[in-house]
């Protein structure tokens, strides 16, 4: 069994060890803020890749043929849309006027497909905030693991009961504690500035922002809710 099927996800800017284990590596790309291409050679590696519509470009121009394409073509560029049937990527193409996200039918495809996989999902992040928001609760409806990440932030969910201990190869600016449930019970942080202990996060006063990473590493725990663990790498020109 290897790392990823052990709970290990490798970025290049971190290492996350999680409790839960997950089986299956797959990277979802997006039409949001592109990573860099030396980014997401290194995140593509060992892993199958979904495109939803305009996250094929940002593919194509990384040279990384998708192994699935979805979407209604209202924004992938119809050059790059045929470059990857070329490639031999699956595709699945949706009428534009519809109840679902591309992202959101590319979940529930990938969920189909590889019922415990955990999922990073890029080019998921900048951009308009209604994206970002359906994007981070699609995900964590959908019972798949996952988290959202470039080299500039990342977005970690965790469903309590559940652990994760981070590793950083560059530190973070800055870690931020999100509940995604209306209260997050039996929070626990440490190797942060401001340690928690079983702690309560409410969805309603989200007061745990902006702290500070003391090391090269930290671990989080939850008892019960769903938290997404945020991090940032780069305040300025996101």
């Amino acid at each position: 069994m290897d790392g990823q099927a052990e709970g290990r996800l490798e970025l290049p800017q971190l290492t996350a060890c999680f409790s839960r284990p997950s089986v299956g590596r797959v990277l979802l790309v997006g039409g949001g803020r592109p990573p860099t291409v030396e980014w997401l050679r290194q995140a593509a590696s060992g892993r199958e890749v979904w495109c939803a519509d305009r996250g094929v470009a940002v593919c194509r121009r990384a040279g990384i043929a998708p192994d699935w394409l979805l979407g209604d073509q209202d924004s992938a560029p119809p050059e790059d849309w045929r470059w990857a049937e070329e490639a031999g990527a699956h595709t699945l193409e949706f009428p534009a006027d519809k109840d679902y996200t591309d992202t959101q039918l590319a979940l529930q495809k990938i969920k189909d497909a590889h019922p415990a996989a955990f999922v990073l999902l890029t080019g998921a992040l900048g951009g308009r905030f209604d994206h970002l928001f359906s994007t981070l609760y699609s995900l964590a409806g959908s019972g798949l693991s996952g988290c959202l990440a470039d080299e500039s932030e990342a977005v970690f969910l965790l469903r309590g009961p559940e652990s994760v201990t981070l590793r950083f190869a560059t530190r973070p600016l800055a870690l931020s504690l999100l509940p995604l449930t209306p209260v997050a019970e039996g929070v626990t942080l440490t190797g942060v500035h401001w340690p928690l202990r079983d702690a309560s996060l409410s969805q309603r006063e989200p007061c745990a922002v902006s702290n500070r990473v003391e090391d090269d590493g930290c671990r989080l725990s939850l008892g019960s809710g769903q938290l997404a663990l945020t991090l940032c790498w780069r305040e300025k020109g996101l």
